[in-house]
């Protein structure tokens, strides 16, 4: 497995900044968070696309996907939210991403789940027809309105596309009581990638560094390991939601050293 942390943990770093941390810590690629407070966005014009595509290459960091905000199953007309899947879809070809990442968003106090699901279904077969196109893969994160990936599968069930895979946040199906081992079952047919990180407990969820918390890490690892899987385990600390947090650079380092000993003591 390939080890990438996400910018969400540096706010608004340059991204030169961005890859020497990745460099001088042992990380193989970067999530980038892409909203316009940070340097990455889907305002930048064709010029800037091609510096930011020139500037990973030349440091041999990947650029693993560009997380996004799209909400695939909020309330609400189809065109909108389409057309931000588009725009994020076309920075990630022209960044040469491979994937990018949506939430679900739906809102269960207007919405039965059953209309959430068939929202995000809808919207997601929609999208996959253009992210085919331009060869990049959208992945519905565990998260928010489906946490688990019981949650996911029921929309990814109905989508049933290759370009449309799952994004697992091993929080997320943890704090909706799912077993690393249903998650991996339900997911592996449609896995992109794997997002780890740590917290205190069910209450607080300040991000940690890695094995400081509650999370089952060393599980997740050996059941993807176990099973053969070898994609990417990306680091998302929460910086940006938690500004009294510890600082991510100062952390990075023992990070891949905690991944690293998991990956060894899995093999």
């Amino acid at each position: 497995m390939k080890l990438a942390f996400s910018t969400l943990g540096v706010p608004g770093m340059p991204l030169p900044d961005v890859l020497r941390l990745a460099t001088a810590h042992g990380y193989h690629g970067v999530e980038l968070r892409t909203h316009p407070e940070e340097p990455v966005h889907p305002g930048l014009g064709s010029a800037e696309r091609a510096e930011v595509a020139a500037e990973f290459k030349g440091s041999g960091v990947e650029i693993l996907g560009l997380a996004g905000y799209a909400r695939v199953a909020a309330p609400g007309d189809d065109e909108p939210v389409l057309a931000e899947i588009r725009t994020l879809l076309e920075l990630a070809r022209d960044l040469g991403a491979p994937y990018i990442r949506v939430f679900p968003g739906g809102d269960l106090d207007v919405q039965t789940p059953e209309e959430a699901d068939a929202t995000a279904a809808r919207r997601l077969g929609t999208a996959a027809e253009y992210a085919n196109d331009l060869g990049v893969r959208i992945l519905l994160e565990t998260h928010d309105s489906h946490r688990t990936a019981a949650d996911a599968m029921r929309v990814l069930g109905l989508v049933g596309h290759r370009q449309v895979g799952a994004l697992w946040d091993v929080m997320h199906t943890w704090l909706g009581g799912e077993q690393p081992s249903e998650t991996y079952a339900a997911l592996s047919p449609h896995l992109g990638y794997v997002q780890v990180k740590d917290i205190a407990s069910v209450e607080d969820t300040t991000p940690l560094p890695l094995g400081a918390g509650v999370l089952p890490l060393a599980e997740c690892v050996e059941i993807l390991s176990r099973h053969g899987w070898d994609g990417w385990l990306c680091w998302e600390y929460e910086k940006r939601w938690y500004e009294t947090a510890q600082p991510l650079p100062d952390l990075l380092g023992a990070g891949s050293e905690h991944l690293s000993r998991l990956l060894n003591e899995s093999a």
